[in-house]
């Protein structure tokens, strides 16, 4: 076992120990991370408030803004930050207290008016189910009349972040949104930022064989929810598994068009790393603008430990900066 070098969060963590059940779903253990609750009163820096995106597909979105702006006699518009949360397709949810309290940091630190989707979750619901969750989303914010989205949201720099299994969605969100690009406007997409994205293939990556006994994310686990999260009867190459499949999408293309850049993080004791830069090579190929933020850690640290989180907020400040025009 390689020795690490950065302490695990302690939790009840679910990827440990995966239990499937009969019915084609998973035990869930109360989530295993408490959840929080909205805030639209605004106690903190940041107000909150919940709104429905599907009663039947039971999804909604968080809608987050500094609450400095909503005292300002003339409110600026912000950049607007839509963000997937992780946990392998298969766990937790918008309102999992450590996305919450990222989701609060990142729009007080960034600056920005933030919108958390909840989308479902496999194996009840496989991909693409939450791809289409995410377009879904994308279509409610462009034809909403939502009081904060018409008074904060600047619809011309959006952007698609999101951390693990989030960053897997705002990449395969963003191929498709390039591809509806003309209908989705007014809303205009500026670029793409994956946080330790949940990237993986039929073939080991150094990274994947070095952590295999990650004691957060071992590769066992990281198998057992691309099984779960997957279109049955397909293996690991498949392209929502393996981005570098087949060459990419071509929707890659579309992106290059329209002149999108894209921010990859990762950290050097996270089993993905190697499956982030080897996107971040093939996004280069296609001639798009790609920002690189890798330093040491472990999977997802900055979501489990805001002591960890400030450098992150800071890149993501300077590529929404960078990215702008």
């Amino acid at each position: 076992m390689t020795s690490q070098r950065f302490a695990r969060p302690i939790f009840d963590n679910p990827f440990l120990k995966i239990q499937e059940l009969p019915g084609d779903t998973v035990k869930r253990n109360s989530e295993s991370l408490k959840q929080a609750n909205s805030d639209p009163r605004g106690t903190s820096l940041v107000i909150s408030r919940d709104v429905t995106l599907d009663t039947n597909k039971k999804t909604w979105l968080r809608l987050y803004v500094p609450r400095r702006v909503t005292k300002a006699s003339a409110p600026k518009k912000l950049p607007l930050i839509v963000y997937y949360h992780g946990g392998g397709f298969v766990y937790f949810h918008a309102n999992t207290f450590i996305f919450d309290v990222f989701c609060q940091a990142l729009s007080e630190r960034v600056n920005a008016m933030v919108i958390s989707l909840e989308y479902r979750l496999a194996p009840e619901h496989r991909l693409p189910a939450a791809y289409e969750d995410a377009m879904d989303g994308l279509h409610w914010i462009k034809s909403t009349k939502d009081e904060w989205v018409s008074n904060y949201a600047d619809l011309s720099h959006v952007y698609l972040y999101g951390t693990s299994a989030g960053g897997n969605l705002a990449y395969h969100a963003g191929l498709r949104a390039a591809a509806a690009a003309k209908e989705l406007e007014p809303l205009r997409i500026k670029g793409l930022i994956l946080h330790h994205p949940y990237f993986s293939g039929k073939n080991r990556t150094e990274s994947e064989e070095k952590l295999k006994d990650d004691q957060l994310l071992p590769l066992h686990a990281i198998d057992k929810m691309f099984d779960l999260c997957l279109p049955k009867g397909v293996d690991h190459d498949h392209e929502y598994c393996n981005p570098c499949a087949d060459g990419g999408s071509k929707h890659l293309e579309d992106m290059k068009e329209l002149g999108w850049k894209v921010l990859v993080s990762g950290v050097c004791e996270d089993p993905l790393v190697d499956a982030a830069r080897n996107c971040v090579k093939l996004l280069e190929e296609k001639g798009i603008k790609v920002y690189k933020f890798f330093r040491d850690g472990y999977h997802a640290m900055e979501v489990f430990d805001q002591s960890m989180a400030a450098a992150l907020y800071d890149a993501t400040r300077d590529f929404l900066n960078a990215s702008k025009n």
